[in-house]
């Protein structure tokens, strides 16, 4: 039996129910950078869509995204696009005036600044606009039939201009309004894929727990977890907690907008009983920080604070990382990926990679200057969307520039490493445990669970690791978990 994985995985034996992970810290690189689509549709135009900020989503070979503006109806679209950049299609229009979903009212949806999530052959996913100017949750088939408004904010009191994406648990749908509530201050709301049971689990109240959410949540047990974008006892924002039947509401920082960071524009997520962010502002030098907390409030740590830029003729600033992230971010192993919306040397942003304890942070790509007359370029700029993965290509989309300065969508082929295979076997009454010798700088670990992990390199006597890398490890007594680790 063995594993060959350059992620973390397991691998079970019934005998000895022991657990092989490997956990990979590296130093990515980028290999190329591809630009499979230019937007070009103006703003009421009969084109494609301009302006994409949410991230994209993946089912098989095809990307899934939004605009927030342009397409037919001016209002936006929701467009596809396979991986090798052929077979672009805008197989939706929004239209603020027209009947979006058969709204007998004609008040349809518009300006979806959140991305999407995919369960089977249906998109679900908001408009911040529209439906009395207060936005949606909608549905619709991979194929763009069947657009269905799930739910209308008619009034302030129950939410008002989501500007993130839903997530799915079960048949709910779980999501944030960035105002509207009994404190105009952002919501945190549920309802089912079949568009009944709306419920709010959270009305914002400013100064005590944060307002005007501007990211999603991601999901953890029976918790969901979020930021503010404002608000909390230092008026920077918050990270909060929130039980999927709107109990056991908690606030478990609140940003100072120094050295810790300040105003979370996006969501989080989720490795172990760790949150991982971005903040918009704040740090060392005020041009955001990557941050970790544990899920029970404990431990924030700024793993990374972009560095003070420099003034050029066109924009703000550039500087060697990036600055402001105002997405969230992308885990793989032990390294975090994410995108900033300003700075690097071309001044409109970064795709940039660190670990998750802060260290190797690598610029893995600089988006270019635009030209100073015509303000395009050939990749894009100012990334308002986070990154996915398929193979060994990062996926993501740009709100500006491009060849028509109108935003793009673009891969970024990444070096990935390259995992030492592992065997297992069995040998007399005991399991043999085994790694290439090639494979320096890796220490074997252990632990007697897996729901609350404590791993242990003070090695039980019993197992010995040999000068070829093996390890023998006897099947009687307490079963134990192992993972080797960089």
């Amino acid at each position: 039996m063995y594993m060959n994985s350059c992620l973390k995985r397991h691998s079970l034996l019934p005998a000895l129910i022991a657990a092989l992970g490997l956990t990979l810290t590296l130093r990515a690189t980028a290999q190329s950078f591809t630009n499979l689509y230019n937007f070009e549709g103006q703003f009421y135009s009969v084109s494609d869509g301009n302006g994409a900020q949410g991230n994209l989503v993946l089912g098989g070979n095809t990307l899934y995204g939004t605009t927030q503006a342009g397409g037919t109806g001016g209002a936006g679209t929701i467009f596809s696009i396979h991986t090798d950049g052929t077979g672009y299609t805008n197989f939706y229009n929004f239209d603020f005036t027209g009947p979006d979903g058969g709204d007998p009212t004609g008040s349809g949806g518009g300006t979806p600044y959140g991305g999407l999530i995919l369960s089977g052959n249906t998109l679900y996913g908001t408009t911040s606009m529209g439906s009395s100017d207060n936005g949606t949750v909608f549905a619709v088939k991979t194929d763009g039939t069947g657009y269905t408004n799930l739910y209308r904010f008619v009034g302030t009191t129950f939410g008002a201009h989501p500007n993130a994406g839903v997530i799915l648990a079960g048949s709910t749908l779980y999501g944030t309004t960035y105002n509207g509530g009994s404190n105009n201050d952002g919501t945190v709301f549920a309802i089912h894929t079949d568009g009944t049971g709306f419920t709010n689990l959270h009305h914002f109240a400013f100064a005590i727990d944060g307002g005007n959410p501007q990211g999603g949540l991601v999901f953890a047990g029976n918790s969901l977890y979020g930021t503010t974008s404002a608000g909390g006892s230092a008026n920077n924002g918050t990270i909060f907690a929130v039980g999927t039947n709107g109990g056991g509401f908690a606030t478990l920082y609140a940003f100072t907008n120094v050295n810790d960071g300040g105003e979370p524009e996006d969501s989080l997520i989720l490795a172990g009983h760790t949150l991982y962010g971005t903040a918009f502002g704040g740090g060392a030098a005020g041009n955001g920080v990557v941050f970790a907390i544990g899920t029970n409030g404990m431990g924030y740590t700024n793993l990374y604070g972009f560095s003070a830029g420099a003034n050029n003729e066109q924009f703000s600033q550039t500087n060697s990382d990036g600055a402001n992230p105002r997405t969230g971010l992308f885990i793989l192993g032990n390294t975090l990926y994410g995108t900033a919306n300003g700075g690097g040397l071309g001044g409109v942003g970064t795709v940039f990679a660190l670990h998750t304890d802060g260290s190797d942070f690598t610029n893995l790509y600089n988006f270019t200057e635009p030209d100073p007359n015509t303000f395009t370029n050939i990749d894009g700029g100012i990334p308002l969307a986070g990154l996915i993965l398929s193979g060994s290509t990062l996926y993501g989309t740009t709100s500006a520039d491009g060849t028509a300065n109108l935003g793009t969508v673009y891969g970024l082929n990444v070096t990935l490493p390259s995992a030492p295979l592992l065997t297992i076997f069995r040998s007399g009454t005991n399991m043999v445990l085994t790694w290439p010798t090639g494979a320096v700088g890796f220490n074997l670990e252990f632990a007697t669970n897996l729901v609350s992990p404590v791993w242990n390199t003070n090695l039980p006597a019993a197992v010995v690791i040999n000068t070829n890398n093996a390890v023998t490890n006897g099947i009687s007594g307490t079963r134990k978990f192992y993972r080797l680790i960089q």
